[in-house]
């Protein structure tokens, strides 16, 4: 098992939502898993941001676990966005479901990007994680 200590120095201020600020790590091997969209397994993409944001954070739980990991792996996000208006439903979302994801309210870092768009035009958010295992 890895040993994960999330940190949030008083020097840096409070995390502006449902994240850290660092994450410190002793593990033996990393999994890094590529940016996920709002696809099911048959790349239909699903209708909505919530809907998006929902299946892209079941996407990451799939990809753990077919390594065997949780969220309590993850030590970094990187988040893109599409529309600037959808960044108070991103913090809505983490905040309603971080808590089940990841007990204990240490949140892993989070690095959120506002981008012209993704691969197809249709997405509106993609989320890559690092894991240690």
């Amino acid at each position: 098992m890895p040993q994960l200590k999330i940190f949030n120095p008083e020097v840096l201020g409070r995390p502006l939502g449902q994240y850290s600020q660092m994450t410190r790590v002793k593990a033996s091997e990393f999994l890094f898993i590529a940016g996920q969209v709002g696809t099911d397994r048959d790349g239909k993409a699903m209708p909505d941001f919530e809907a998006q944001c929902a299946q892209v954070f079941a996407n990451l739980g799939a990809a753990l676990a077919s390594q065997g990991a949780n969220f309590g792996n993850v030590v970094e996000f990187t988040t893109y966005l599409v529309h600037s208006q959808d960044i108070a439903k991103f913090m809505a979302y983490r905040t309603r479901e971080f808590p089940r994801l990841f007990s204990g309210g240490a949140y892993p870092p989070n690095t959120l990007l506002m981008i012209d768009r993704l691969v197809r035009e249709e997405f509106l958010i993609e989320v890559s994680a690092v894991a240690a295992l």
